[in-house]
């Protein structure tokens, strides 16, 4: 396990959109960002470890790992069941994203990022 960043780039105004368009807009995926230290899985407590967001300094945001359908490896376990019924495997090494555990935040040029997550370290980014 390592911590990371989803950065998401939507075409929707304000942020509003129902699924079909969310699916179409390839779930707005832009990039990600990881740091902080890996972990092996078993050393966690994934539903309970928290989450600190900040943006420019202040908190804007705090979750648990619950935040992710209870539990975050519960989004792996839908991957990997999905991937089945198509008859592939998730492939040794994958790197999966499991999910946002906090909301999305807007941002600007300039602003500075950073996600503190118990046990598995820090991680952040600046926006230009």
């Amino acid at each position: 396990m390592i911590p990371g960043i989803e950065v998401i780039d939507s075409r929707y105004r304000d942020f509003k959109f129902d699924l079909k368009s969310v699916i179409a807009d390839n779930a707005s995926a832009a990039r990600y960002v990881l740091g902080g230290h890996a972990r092996p899985v078993a050393e966690l407590d994934l539903r309970t470890l928290g989450v600190v967001l900040e943006k420019n300094g202040e908190i804007v945001a705090m979750a648990a790992g619950a935040a992710v359908l209870g539990q975050p490896l519960a989004a792996v376990a839908m991957l990997v069941d999905h991937l089945a019924t198509r008859g592939e495997p998730l492939p040794a090494g994958s790197l999966v994203l499991t999910g946002g555990v906090t909301e999305a935040i807007a941002v600007a040029p300039g602003d500075n990022v950073l996600v503190r997550f118990q046990d598995l370290g820090t991680v952040g980014l600046r926006f230009v």
